[in-house]
């Protein structure tokens, strides 16, 4: 299981990368779950990041708009990031999730066919009427995508397992796997939780709030707690 890490400006890289993350990922959280940062800061995160580590970068809460999202997915693919990760937060069924999603690959695989497009669905979906993210491996799937993502769009309205019981989630890395995709689960994610994430087994964890001295948005990230979180990844694989 990967350790994702999520920055908001270069200068959070190295504590990222001295507590021992996997994934450097770029947002924004003041435009929300999955706020898309500036070009420039992309760009320069990717510079400062060790080459061998991959760098995503997150496209926003998107709406239910393809030609906008999707031009917006090739801006993020020039920046040199290996994931393009998508919020699918306007469409609000399979059929406009996958039209969105396919325009946004192919949009990404013109410019770097090695740049995997990264959907994500919001656990508490129904708070923000929003995709229901069981559908988003069939989803994903079908659009040619090549990973799933569960994360929440209401922060401080409940974490993942406060939206999705084990039973669910379980079902979901199921899902992933056997379409062949990536798995990654976020969600106000605490060090608590790692053990639990773990037996549940997806190729990812992420997380902000947790990797930070503090809040999500103002905080910075803190190479103890990364390098905190890394151990506990680690032991958890060991045990499994």
């Amino acid at each position: 299981m990967y350790l994702l890490i999520s920055v908001t400006t270069p200068d959070e890289v190295a504590a990222a990368v001295q507590g021992g993350a996997d994934i450097i990922d770029v947002k924004n959280p003041a435009e929300g779950a999955l706020g898309a940062n500036f070009p420039p800061i992309i760009r320069q995160v990717r510079q400062v990041t060790p080459a061998h580590l991959p760098v995503s970068a997150a496209l926003g809460d998107v709406p239910n708009l393809p030609g906008t999202v999707a031009l917006a997915a090739l801006g993020a693919a020039s920046c040199g990031v290996q994931y393009v990760k998508v919020g699918l937060m306007g469409p609000r069924h399979g059929a406009e999730a996958i039209y969105l999603l396919r325009h946004v690959c192919h949009a990404v695989r013109e410019f770097g066919p090695q740049i995997q497009v990264i959907a994500t669905a919001y656990a508490d979906a129904p708070k923000v009427n929003a995709l229901p993210p069981l559908e988003l491996p069939a989803v994903t799937a079908e659009a040619g995508a090549q990973g799933c993502m569960l994360d929440t769009a209401v922060k401080g309205g409940g974490n993942l397992f406060a939206n999705l019981d084990d039973a669910q989630l379980v079902r979901f890395v199921h899902q992933c796997r056997q379409l062949d995709l990536l798995s990654a689960l976020a969600g106000s994610l605490a060090p608590a939780d790692v053990p639990h994430i773990s037996a549940i087994g997806p190729d990812i964890v992420g997380f902000r709030t947790a990797a930070c001295q503090g809040d999500r948005v103002h905080g910075r990230v803190d190479a103890d707690k990364v390098r905190q979180l890394k151990m506990l990844v680690d032991a958890n694989e060991c045990q499994g």
